[in-house]
């Protein structure tokens, strides 16, 4: 716990110290933040598409329609995918907020927060893990669904006659 204010060098340096140790998870903050914008962008682009086939799907009879709705279900798997890495990214934020809060807490109490603040951090690298792990399977998903279908590699423009 700190002392009263007559140590203010010492409080200043150990401030310090706290600033220094807190630069990882900052750092790794960035990092998150950078996902969530790959992630945000991502989603919209599979939103665009979905709004784009909705009128195809809605004008298509037949084996038409079919195609249309399974590319629906992929897109709509897609963006439930995403969603989930989003959730579990903004997640692991937060926990590295709580992280930093607690490293500056920590002088001001007499609570043991070191155990706390590992397992958070623990905690938010499993949570990052997960939302990683979670949107190499959605691109997986995503290319698997965007292979030309053979008819269109085979077909051949008609001759003009």
């Amino acid at each position: 716990m700190l002392q009263g204010a007559g140590n203010a060098v010492t409080t200043v340096g150990y401030v310090a110290d706290i600033i220094h140790a807190a630069d990882a998870p900052v750092f790794l903050l960035a990092g998150i933040g950078a996902f969530l914008n790959v992630c945000a962008l991502r989603l919209a682009r599979i939103i665009d598409r979905a709004r784009g086939i909705e009128p195809a799907l809605l004008a298509s009879r037949g084996e038409e329609h079919a195609r249309w709705q399974r590319e629906l279900r992929v897109l709509d798997r897609r963006i439930g995918m995403v969603n989930r890495a989003i959730f579990c990214t903004v997640l692991s934020a937060v926990l590295i907020c709580a992280v930093v809060v607690l490293l500056f807490a920590d002088p001001f109490t007499d609570a043991p927060l070191g155990p706390a603040i590992a397992i958070l951090f623990m905690i938010s690298i499993v949570a990052i893990g997960t939302g990683f792990f979670i949107f190499l399977v959605e691109t997986r998903i995503a290319s698997r669904a965007a292979r030309i279908r053979a008819e269109l590699l085979e077909h051949e423009a008609e001759l003009e006659g």
